[in-house]
């Protein structure tokens, strides 16, 4: 299938309010502006600060039961198309140069990886012009094959920016491993100030449009922590950190997992 064309896209005001991410309050969806339920990950309504620079402490989850991921969801089915519609997608697509390659190596997706940027400063633009650049591995040498990182989409609260087409590797997981061949990767933002519901809600989004258009399962939607890294301590890096528990994927994944289903079930109700 070829790339739609991202850039070019609107969005719908009513459903971006009406999933604008609040959390609930005592377990209950909080109204949106038009009457319809937010949606929530299930954590309380405590909200997001800072615990450190360059880090968020991370959502606490309803005392006595796990996070639901569909409470109070507006059951609105909507096309592929428009569903992409809603993620905002600027193409802002990186040369094989500002990776040091020759060409662009071809992949055949079979993964979505999730991350979050670890940044309290850069916003989507921001990565995009970093990475028109070249953005250096600070881990290992590895990583695209040549020292730069690079990823597909990066999304902020409001937008999400392309850097790689999805059939296209990039160094975002593992090195050389099995997580840059085959996953496309996602990077959340977290600057300071981001609206980090926002931020997961649109991610949903994006990950569901790219299991219909890959034919994806949601078993094949993984965190970072998903890939070895081999030489690396520890091996299983805990990403996305907000929605590990104890370092590990549990019960804030399995939300989030709940969150990209419901989305994909509005393209399975048309």
């Amino acid at each position: 299938m070829p790339e739609p064309r991202l850039a070019s896209m609107g969005t719908s005001a009513l459903l971006i309010a009406a999933l604008s991410g609040c959390v609930p309050y005592n377990g209950q969806p909080i109204p949106g502006p038009f009457g319809q339920p937010t949606f929530s990950l299930g954590f309380n309504a405590q909200p997001w600060v800072m615990a450190q620079p360059g880090g968020y402490a991370p959502p606490q989850v309803v005392a006595g039961r796990q996070p639901a991921a569909t409470s109070g969801w507006p059951s609105l089915p909507v096309s592929p198309a428009a569903l992409l519609n809603e993620v905002r997608v600027q193409s802002r697509l990186i040369s094989p140069k500002a990776l040091h390659r020759s060409q662009h190596p071809a992949m055949n997706p079979l993964y979505i990886t999730i991350h979050a940027t670890a940044s309290s400063t850069m916003k989507a633009s921001d990565f995009a012009a970093a990475m028109s650049r070249g953005l250096p591995s600070r881990l290992r040498a590895g990583a695209s094959h040549s020292g730069r990182l690079s990823w597909h989409f990066t999304v902020d609260q409001s937008y999400a920016v392309q850097h790689l087409s999805t059939f296209t590797q990039g160094g975002h997981a593992d090195f050389n491993g099995p997580g840059n061949r085959t996953s496309i990767g996602i990077e959340m933002c977290e600057y300071n100030g981001v609206d980090l519901n926002a931020v997961m809600n649109r991610t949903a989004k994006l990950a569901a449009y790219l299991m219909w258009k890959h034919r994806i399962p949601l078993s094949r939607v993984v965190p970072h922590y998903h890939w070895a890294r081999a030489g690396t301590k520890p091996v299983h890096k805990p990403c996305p950190h907000f929605l590990m528990d104890n370092g590990r994927p549990g019960a804030r994944w399995a939300a989030f997992q709940r969150l990209v289903q419901s989305q994909y079930q509005r393209l399975s109700a048309r």
